[in-house]
C-alpha cells in the first residue's frame, strides 16, 4: 500500500459518491418468482422512475461527477436513464448482468454475466466500464483474473482498507487496483427495508452523524471516502436530505477532492509509476 498522499494537487483526501443503479435486477436475481411479485419490483423501479433523475438533479446543483455501477439488464430496461447519465459526464461502472452474485463455484456464470454486461453497456450508451463493483459485494480468485483479462482498471466491492491498493492474484502478478468500500458509507445499511423481510430504518441525525464521523476520521488519515448508494434508497425525499447535507458538510473541509471511483484508480496508478 502507498502510505505517501497520491491525491492530484495536494488534497489531503479523496471523496468517491457511487450509485449502485440496480433497478429491479437485484430481485430478478435473488429469486425468479419475483417476476410476479409486483410491489417487491416497484422498489427498485422507484430508483430508475424517480431516483436516477432525482440524484442528477443534486449532482449537477452541487457540480460533481458521480459513479453509477450499471447491471447490463438495468441499461437494457432504461436505456433513457444510462444515456442521461452518460450525458451528464458521469463514470459508468460494470455491475454484472442481472445483478448475479459471483459464485467461484461456477465459473461459467461470471464469464456470462460480464459478457452480456459489457455487450449491454456499449450497446446501449457507447461505454466500455473501466471498473466494476460485485454484485451482492462478493468477489473470488476467478473474478479478479477474469477482470484483468477484460482489461479493467479496478474493482470497488472490497471492505479490507481505506485507501486504494493494488490486487495480488495467486500467481503472483498484479490483479486489478481496489477502491475500496466503507460499510459506515453504503446507505442499504440504512435505508432498505421491505415488507417480507423488514430492516429498521434510521433517521435522518443518525445516519447524517454516522457518515460525518466516518468522514472526519478518514480525513484525518488522508483516506478515500467511497460513498455507495442505491437511487431506490437515497432518492426518497428523506434520504436524500441526508446525502445533500453530507455534502455540505465536507465542503468544511479544506483539502478535500471529489472524484469518480475511476480517478480515485488513476490516481493510485500515477503514485505506484511514480
Amino acid at each position: 500500500m502507498i502510505e505517501r498522499a497520491i491525491w492530484p494537487g495536494g488534497a489531503r483526501m479523496a471523496l468517491a459518491l457511487t450509485f449502485d443503479f440496480d433497478a429491479e435486477s437485484l430481485w430478478l436475481a435473488a429469486d425468479p418468482a419475483n417476476r410476479e411479485r409486483l410491489v417487491t419490483l416497484s422498489i427498485g423501479a422507484y430508483g430508475a422512475r424517480v431516483g436516477v433523475p432525482r440524484i442528477l438533479d443534486l449532482l449537477a446543483a452541487e457540480g460533481l461527477r458521480a459513479t453509477f455501477f450499471t447491471p447490463g439488464w438495468t441499461a437494457e430496461r432504461y436505456p433513457e436513464r444510462l444515456e442521461a447519465i452518460v450525458a451528464a459526464g458521469h463514470e459508468v461502472g460494470h455491475h454484472g448482468h442481472l445483478h448475479r452474485r459471483p459464485d467461484p463455484a461456477d465459473e461459467a456464470g461470471m464469464v456470462e454475466e460480464m459478457t452480456r454486461g459489457l455487450e449491454a453497456l456499449a450497446r446501449v450508451a457507447g461505454v466500455r466500464p473501466k471498473g466494476y463493483r460485485a454484485p451482492g459485494g462478493e468477489s473470488c480468485e476467478f473474478l479478479l483474473r477474469l477482470l484483468v483479462a477484460e482489461g479493467f482498471v479496478y474493482q470497488s466491492s472490497m471492505r479490507s482498507d481505506d485507501r486504494p491498493y493494488r490486487h495480488r492474484l495467486a500467481d503472483g502478478s498484479p490483479g486489478p487496483v481496489e477502491v475500496p468500500e466503507q460499510p459506515e458509507l453504503d446507505d442499504w445499511n440504512f435505508g432498505a427495508t421491505h415488507l417480507r423481510d423488514p430492516q429498521p430504518l434510521y433517521p435522518k441525525a443518525a445516519v447524517l452523524a454516522i457518515w460525518q464521523e466516518t468522514f472526519r476520521g478518514l480525513y484525518e488519515r488522508g483516506g478515500a471516502a467511497t460513498v455507495v448508494m442505491h437511487p431506490q434508497v437515497t432518492a426518497r425525499p428523506m434520504r436524500l436530505a441526508i446525502l445533500r447535507d453530507f455534502i455540505a458538510f465536507t465542503r468544511t473541509f479544506e483539502g478535500v477532492w471529489y472524484a469518480t471511483a475511476g480517478e480515485v484508480a488513476e490516481a493510485f496508478l500515477a503514485a505506484e509509476a511514480g
